[in-house]
């Protein structure tokens, strides 16, 4: 039962009732006022009409017509008498002037006694001439029953309209939780280990759906991390065991043959090698660490993409020229977007840098920036080196992966999941593309507005 109350189901029913129920409470208290007044003005004209159009007949032919009146025993006839001066009964149905009319002529609401009883009446007292006077009247329960019938009907709604949203409530909740138990099962088997399980969607696209899609989409994407943090540790592991182990035999082997300075200082250049390699692979992680938690987000400026992209490409000109690489840079139009300058920077030096590993003597590489017909902004590298194999392209951004034609090439195999995770984090996508031949890596960036007060 306390299960029942506390239902949030159960709850936005009944408020929605109480809402209903207080909009058709404003509705019958406007009706009923419109009611009671039409009504009362309609009848104090019907009586007024009476009064005037029995004026005009004089005395005798009035007293006449009221006594005929009388004699038909009309159902629901009106109130009438007239009287001389003194309030002498001259005609009508009322034995005696009443007592409470008041005195002055018009149209009064008052309580009179007729028959016995107290009977409230709408009058409407007219002077004739001689001192005559004429009363004309109606009782004013008149209409009772047609209101009785009005009042029943509005109970008869208030009930339905309880009745009604109390079993919609009922059906509501259980609707609820059935889809809040399918959510339970289906979390409870993720806890479990299950990380493919996903909610059910139904086919009616409704609230529900739509946040169980959204749901859907986060537990992609927690599948997502979970296996990318597994992979990152055995490659993390099969990654830093090489150094390590060089590590490990050079110093050792310097241990037991001590060998000359000269040389001794060779294995040792060696070791620091293998030392800043391992430092590199933590410095990259640490730096995608930071990238994935989205904290770099809260610092976007409006930044001008080709303005970066030429101090990167100013920073790497001599590399290229000592290898004899022709080197381009092309900027067209505006190129703003709202961002971190310096991954951005950061993200296309990797890919300079690859290109630059990959391509031979005497090749190419061309940077272009621009705007794209969407209005996205594109940050393009181009060569002309051995590229990405077509199966190896769906999974060159993860981390720590290597295709056959970059095995022999130094690096960590980092280098792009730091731009895929740059890219990811200003709301765009890095693609990889053949180049015919080489290579055409180019981060698609959309364009928003800067944060305020940047």
């Amino acid at each position: 039962m306390n299960r029942l109350i506390r239902s949030s189901a159960l709850t936005w029913a009944l408020g929605y009732v109480l809402l209903g129920l207080a909009a058709l409470g404003a509705f019958a208290v406007v009706l009923w006022y419109a009611w009671n007044v039409t009504i009362y003005v309609a009848r104090e004209e019907i009586l007024r009409d009476d009064a005037q159009r029995l004026d005009r007949d004089g005395v005798a032919g009035l007293t006449a017509y009221l006594d005929a009146r009388v004699g038909m025993q009309i159902a629901g006839e009106r109130t009438l008498l007239l009287t001389d001066a003194a309030h002498h009964r001259l005609a009508g149905n009322i034995a005696a002037w009443p007592r409470g009319v008041p005195d002055q002529p018009g149209t009064h609401a008052v309580l009179l006694e007729l028959d016995g009883k107290p009977t409230r009446m709408l009058l409407v007292r007219t002077p004739l001439p001689g001192g005559y006077q004429l009363l004309v009247g109606r009782d004013l329960a008149f209409f009772v029953p047609l209101e009785i019938r009005f009042t029943w009907g509005l109970i008869a709604a208030v009930t339905f309209l309880c009745v009604v949203g109390i079993a919609g409530a009922i059906l509501m909740r259980r609707q609820l939780l059935s889809r809040v138990e399918g959510i339970r099962q289906t979390v409870a088997a993720i806890m479990q280990g299950d990380l493919r399980r996903r909610l059910a969607v139904g086919p009616g696209g409704g609230e529900l759906d739509t946040l169980s899609q959204t749901l859907n989409g986060m537990l992609d994407h927690i599948e997502y991390l979970i296996r990318g943090i597994s992979n990152v540790s055995n490659s993390i592991a099969h990654d830093l065991r090489t150094p390590l182990a060089e590590l490990r035999s050079r110093l050792e082997e310097l241990s037991l043959n001590r060998p000359p300075a000269a040389e001794a200082f060779a294995e040792i250049d060696a070791a620091l090698a293998d030392v800043d390699r391992v430092m590199r692979i933590f410095s990259a992680l640490l730096r995608l660490a930071e990238i994935d938690s989205g904290a770099r987000r809260s610092g976007f400026v409006r930044v001008d993409a080709a303005a970066v992209a030429a101090e990167v490409v100013e920073f790497y000109e001599p590399a290229a020229e000592q290898k004899g690489v022709a080197f381009s840079f092309e900027a067209a139009g505006d190129a703003a977007v709202a961002g971190d300058p310096v991954l951005l920077a950061q993200a296309l030096s990797n890919l300079i840098d690859n290109s630059l590993k990959s391509v031979s003597e005497r090749g190419a590489i061309s940077v272009r920036v621009g705007r794209r017909a969407d209005g996205a902004v594109e940050i393009a590298v181009a060569d002309d080196g051995p590229g990405i194999a077509d199966a190896d392209k769906p999974r060159a951004a993860e981390r720590f992966f290597r295709g056959d034609r970059s095995r022999a090439s130094p690096g960590v195999g980092l280098g792009l999941s730091i731009v895929d995770a740059v890219a990811k984090l200003h709301g765009g996508v890095l693609q990889l593309l053949d180049n015919h031949p080489g290579l055409l890596a180019q981060m698609v960036l959309p364009v928003t507005a800067a944060p305020p007060g940047h």
